[in-house]
C-alpha cells in the first residue's frame, strides 16, 4: 500500500519573546489568569520576520532535515490564514526563497488552525493520484498582525512561527487514513473579517478588523469533534487507540487538550505540549510540535501516530500515520 510518509522536519520562530507578565502591562490580566486557563506562558512575535521569511526559514531547515534539493521538490503547500500578501501567494514566495524551479507546483490553503492536516491530505491524495512526487508543506501564521492588542480574551493566546515537513510516497511508512470535516454553519464562533468592499457603487468607511472568538463555543466544539475524528480514523485504520504512541495535536489550550485525552481514555503523557512556550500559533501549531518532538527522538520508525488540527470555519480533522 502506497502511503505519504513525512521524512523531514523544520521550524521558525521569531526572536521577539512576549511573557504573560508583559501582557499584564497591556491589559487586565496577570500571568496565574492566563497561565490556569490555557497553560500559555510565553509567545513568539515577529517584529523584523514576516510570514515568508519565517516559512521559508522552516522550509529550508525542513529540507536539510530531509536532505532534499530544491529541484526535488515539486508542490509547495502553505497552510496560512494571516498572509503577507494577498498575492503572491506564500508558497510562491517561498518558492523563491529557496530556489526552487517552476517545474514545482505552488499555493496556499486557508484552514486556520487545521490548515496543516488539510495540507497533508491534499498531498496524500495528489500522491495517490500519481501527480507529484516530493512535496513541501508549511504552516506559518503572522497572527499578531490580527490580533486585537486590547481584547483580553483573545491577546493572551496566539503567537507567530512557522513549522514545514518534506513529504514523499513510500510503501514502508506513512499516512494510513485520514479524517476530515468542516460545519459552515458554526463559524461564526471565531472570525476574522476583511476590509468591507469598497467601489464606485458601494461606498462604506473602512474599519480594521480583528480576530473575534466565542471561546465557549469553540471549546465545546473542540471537545466533541476531535475525539469523534480521531476515534473515525483509528477504527478506519484498524489500530487500538492504546496503540498509538504519540497525539500530536494543534496546541489551542491546555484544557482543551486534557479533555480529549479524558474523551479518549488516553494518558494525557502521550499528548505532547508546547502552547506553554508558543501560545496558539494556528496553522504552525502542528509543524511546529511535529518537528520539536521528532527533533527530541520521540518519534520512533514503526510506531503509531496521530495528528490533528482543529479551528475557524469551523474545520477539524485527523491523520493516522506509521512513522
Amino acid at each position: 500500500m502506497m502511503m505519504t510518509r513525512i521524512i523531514g522536519t523544520g521550524s521558525a520562530l521569531p526572536e521577539a519573546v512576549l511573557t504573560n507578565d508583559d501582557m499584564s502591562a497591556l491589559v487586565e490580566t496577570s500571568d496565574e489568569w492566563i497561565a490556569s486557563r490555557t497553560g500559555i506562558r510565553t509567545r513568539h512575535l515577529a517584529g523584523k520576520e514576516s510570514g515568508v521569511s519565517m516559512a521559508s526559514e522552516a522550509a529550508r531547515r525542513a529540507m536539510e532535515n530531509a536532505g532534499a534539493h530544491p529541484e526535488e521538490i515539486d508542490l509547495i503547500i502553505v497552510a496560512t490564514c494571516s498572509v503577507d500578501n494577498f498575492f503572491p501567494n506564500t508558497a510562491c514566495s517561498v518558492q523563491k526563497e529557496l530556489g526552487i524551479p517552476n517545474t514545482a507546483a505552488a499555493f496556499d490553503m486557508n484552514v486556520a488552525c487545521a490548515g496543516f492536516v488539510y495540507a497533508l491530505h491534499t498531498v496524500h491524495a495528489y500522491f495517490l493520484a500519481g501527480i507529484y512526487k516530493k512535496a513541501l508543506i508549511v504552516g506559518v501564521e503572522a497572527i499578531s498582525r490580527l490580533i486585537d492588542w486590547t481584547d483580553r480574551s483573545t491577546c493572551v493566546l496566539f503567537g507567530d512561527g512557522a513549522g514545514a515537513a518534506v513529504v514523499e510516497p513510500s510503501e514502508e511508512g506513512g499516512v494510513i487514513c485520514i479524517s476530515q470535516h468542516a460545519d459552515g454553519s458554526l463559524g461564526d464562533a471565531l472570525v476574522c473579517e476583511n476590509r468591507e468592499i469598497e467601489n464606485p457603487v458601494s461606498k462604506r468607511e473602512q474599519q480594521l478588523s480583528y480576530i473575534k472568538m466565542n471561546g465557549q463555543a469553540v471549546f465545546k466544539f473542540a471537545v466533541t469533534r476531535v475525539p469523534e475524528c480521531i476515534h473515525e480514523v483509528v477504527d478506519k485504520g484498524g489500530v487500538d487507540i492504546n496503540d498509538v504512541s504519540l497525539f500530536l495535536m494543534h496546541q489551542a489550550n491546555e484544557r482543551i487538550l486534557q479533555s480529549v485525552a479524558k474523551r479518549l481514555k488516553v494518558d494525557i503523557a502521550k499528548f505532547p505540549m508546547n502552547l506553554q512556550k508558543y501560545g496558539n500559533t494556528s496553522a504552525a501549531s502542528l509543524p511546529i510540535l511535529l518537528d520539536e518532538v521528532s527533533r527530541e527522538g520521540l518519534l520512533k520508525r514503526g510506531e503509531y501516530v496521530v495528528l490533528s488540527g482543529f479551528g475557524a470555519g469551523l474545520t477539524w480533522g485527523a491523520t493516522l500515520l506509521k512513522w
